[in-house]
């Protein structure tokens, strides 16, 4: 009976063949499933293949195989000399790659561009690199020192003085604006309807302009003796140094622990000290250039890194003061971001390059690069104010009350709890603004900065290079510069957030 019941269920014939399993991994089994598992992406493969077919392999041809690698002129790059079709005229990128690169900066000052680039290079990577140590030295390095440095180098020239002279003269410059102000109100209320009012105001702001001066006289005074000394730049510098590390000796803590603070000064102003003296300073410095014949790679990248390493602090005090519950405060971050959202950044140019000096005292000029500097800061900073005060939304209100409840304060609470999160919350966002940035640089063309795009349009004039592919060549090799750049930012702001948010990966 066992044996019977056990036959019945043994299989006595074969098992049908059936179909192999499709392959869904590899090569083949990407475009199974991926290209090819419906009509509709059948389609749409097809048609960006053709896509692919229509652009790709005429850009490559263009570029490469149909360019020119060598010549000496024109006559290199043109069809009728070369036997066929040109593409690309390499030479003549190859001509003008310094133009391209310095702009009209003088040949035998070309080595301060190069080793600005170098420093700027080596202080950023153990900025970029997470393993590196000493985070906070590289950071007041790079952020700090490299653009004290990178001017001096770049433009050149010396100086006078140093914090007692600087203070004493932005305090006078102040205190003239004020007086200027006063005299005005003054002078207008003689032949005006409301003229008590004014002259009120007017005599108001001339006393104000007196209690400054009166309050300046001492540093007045000390500076002119500074002066009148030998070293007038090693006397201001040792006085500076004095009162800046006593200051910091007394904030941090006194004797029983401000001598950190103590040493980190006079080690800092020691570094200052030897580039002064490295760099000459206080002999009147390099050689002196003008901002007018900058050009090239160079104003681009000037601008662009200028641009973001300033407009983060001031997006960061709008997005916090958007949110203060100080009525003043929020009005005033609130029009600021609004005014500048709503006019392009041409308008912004335009108003700093040729506007702005019309407001500053007679006596104060403001170099072209400059004024445009603040422009594009002033303007990206109100867009990256939007973009961090989402991040400060997205942090749930609990993690403030945690943080009051143990009784931190409303600074370290944001710097140290909200903000963090809320920085990471928004790096897409962020770098997607310093791109944009980095591209709308070419816009300094129209006030006569010669950016990247600039220098590329000065040298179509060259004739000796005048062919009909030049062009197309120029704006191939400027766009592939841009891209380079653009494209690295983007993976690295990948990385960074894929770092930064480890904890949230399911």
């Amino acid at each position: 009976m066992t044996d019977t019941t056990a036959s019945s269920f043994v299989r006595q014939d074969l098992v049908a063949e059936r179909r192999a399993p499709v392959k869904t991994t590899g090569l083949i089994g990407f475009l199974r499933t991926r290209l090819f598992n419906s009509p509709t992406n059948i389609l749409l493969t097809l048609l960006g293949v053709l896509l692919l077919w229509f652009t790709i392999i005429p850009s490559l041809k263009f570029l490469l195989v149909d360019a020119v690698w060598s010549g000496k002129d024109r006559a290199a790059c043109l069809a009728e000399n070369a036997g066929h079709p040109v593409g690309a005229c390499w030479p003549y990128i190859q001509a003008k790659l310094t133009q391209l690169i310095y702009g009209f900066y003088p040949e035998p000052e070309r080595w301060r561009v190069n080793l600005t680039f170098f420093l700027g290079a080596v202080l950023l990577v153990p900025l970029l690199i997470p393993r590196l140590p000493a985070k906070g030295v590289s950071s007041g390095l790079f952020f700090l020192a490299f653009p004290v440095l990178a001017f001096f180098l770049l433009r050149g020239g010396g100086i006078g003085g140093f914090g007692v002279s600087w203070t004493v003269g932005i305090l006078q410059l102040f205190d003239d604006s004020i007086g200027s102000a006063g005299q005005v109100l003054i002078n207008l209320s003689q032949n005006s309807a409301i003229g008590p009012l004014l002259w009120a105001v007017g005599k108001t702001i001339m006393l104000l302009s007196i209690a400054i001066s009166w309050l300046v006289s001492p540093l007045t005074w000390l500076r002119d003796q500074i002066q009148a000394s030998g070293q007038p730049v090693w006397i201001d510098f040792v006085v500076t140094t004095v009162i800046v590390s006593l200051i910091l000796f007394l904030l941090g803590g006194g004797v029983r622990s401000g001598w950190r603070a103590l040493i980190a000064s006079l080690m800092t102003f020691a570094g200052i000290a030897v580039v002064i003296k490295a760099l000459g300073l206080d002999h009147g410095g390099l050689a002196i250039v003008d901002t007018r014949l900058w050009g090239g790679l160079l104003v681009t990248l000037v601008i662009a890194i200028t641009g973001i390493v300033a407009s983060m602090p001031i997006g960061i005090a709008l997005a916090l003061g958007r949110r203060s519950t100080i009525p003043l405060i929020r009005i005033f971050s609130i029009t600021f971001i609004e005014f500048w959202r709503g006019v392009p950044l041409i308008t912004v140019l335009f108003f700093a390059t040729y506007m702005l000096p019309l407001f500053l005292p007679g006596n104060f000029t403001v170099d072209g690069l400059v004024r445009a500097l603040i422009g594009v800061a002033l303007f990206t900073g109100a867009y990256q104010a939007e973009v961090i005060r989402g991040g400060l939304q997205a942090i749930p209100r609990g993690q403030a009350e945690a943080a009051s409840a143990l009784g931190l304060s409303w600074w370290k609470t944001t710097s140290l709890i909200v903000l963090p999160q809320a920085l990471r919350h928004v790096i897409p966002g962020l770098v997607n603004s310093f791109i944009a940035l980095f591209k709308d640089t070419s816009l300094v063309s129209i006030v006569a900065l010669f950016d990247l795009l600039g220098s590329l349009r000065a040298s179509f004039s060259d004739p000796t290079w005048a062919t009909p592919t030049m062009a197309f060549t120029g704006f191939a090799f400027t766009g592939m510069i841009y891209f380079v750049f653009c494209f690295g930012m983007s993976r690295y702001s990948l990385f960074v957030e894929n770092r930064l948010n480890a904890h949230r990966r399911h």
